[in-house]
């Protein structure tokens, strides 16, 4: 019996080994030695892990951006957002040493801007915690760039969209821009009949960017931006850019969208080449832009 069971075994080892294996049959190579390319990749292997460190700091810049390329220019709380992240695994470079931990943190919070109230409709939108809040102080430190989204919820804004200490902004020691671009004017005669009450919303926004203005003094630019159905001479912009002006040494700009900037340079060369204006004039009609 033991015999019997013996042969059995020995019998079906060999076809075991032979269906499992999947090592080619030597007819299946052109040749027995090794090509270029593949002794390259022994050699490489056998050299250990490639010295990424060792590249010059303005190299591995650029090595990040195109590790980041794929990330919104605008970060918010967006399910859009994070399944983009989720694909890419962009993220996964914070765990390959301490070292590229700081680098590449410090870089990807740099180089975008992040919204400091969501806008995304649902949850997001209600949430008492905006991104900003759940970011770590030391990502906080590392942005550069903020923005303020105005319009939604314009008749009746979350009750998140608060200014206070749990925002974080005291951690945002780094921040040079604030983007403040506005979606509608509910000044305007269209929404009549609609808003909470006149002025409420105005008077709303302008006090959340007099509160940022105060938090963050690190600021240097104001750039407003705006969809092109707000007017510059609304009761909205014009609010907006009154509590900018309190605070003395920054920059005003104008974004893209609305294309403000472009406006403003038409009016000076109306004024330069129609009416023939001298340089009194022209000193004067800049003033009045300004």
């Amino acid at each position: 019996m033991m015999t019997k069971r013996t042969n059995r075994r020995v019998a079906v080892v060999p076809q075991l080994i032979e269906s499992v294996s999947t090592t080619p049959r030597s007819s299946a190579y052109p040749s027995a030695y090794p090509s270029e390319a593949e002794e390259e990749i022994v050699a490489t292997r056998k050299g250990g892990r490639f010295p990424f460190l060792s590249l010059p700091s303005e190299l591995r810049n650029k090595i990040y951006s195109l590790i980041f390329s794929a990330a919104p220019a605008h970060v918010d709380l967006d399910p859009s957002t994070f399944k983009i992240f989720y694909r890419t695994q962009m993220f996964a470079i914070f765990r390959v040493s301490r070292q590229l931990y700081r680098e590449a943190t410090h870089h990807f919070f740099s180089t975008h801007t992040f919204r400091i109230f969501p806008t995304y409709p649902g949850r997001y939108f209600k949430t008492k915690r905006p991104l900003l809040a759940r970011l770590p102080a030391q990502y906080r430190e590392s942005i550069t760039s903020l923005e303020l989204r105005l319009g939604p919820g314009w008749n009746n804004p979350p009750r998140g969209w608060v200014v206070n200490d749990a925002l974080g902004l005291g951690d945002c020691t780094s921040v040079r821009v604030l983007k403040v671009f506005v979606e509608c004017d509910p000044s305007d005669a269209i929404f009549k009949g609609f808003r909470k009450s006149d002025g409420f919303y105005e008077e709303f926004s302008a006090s959340l960017l007099d509160e940022i203005m105060k938090r963050v003094p690190s600021i240097k630019v104001v750039e407003f931006d705006a969809y092109t159905s707000v007017k510059r001479s609304g009761d909205m912009m014009l609010g907006l850019e009154q509590v900018a002006a309190k605070y003395k040494g920054k920059i005003v700009g104008w974004g893209p969208e609305r294309g403000w900037e472009k406006e403003v340079e038409q009016i000076w060369l109306d004024a330069l080449l129609i009416h023939a204006a001298t340089p009194q004039r022209l000193s004067r009609t800049r003033a009045v832009l300004a």
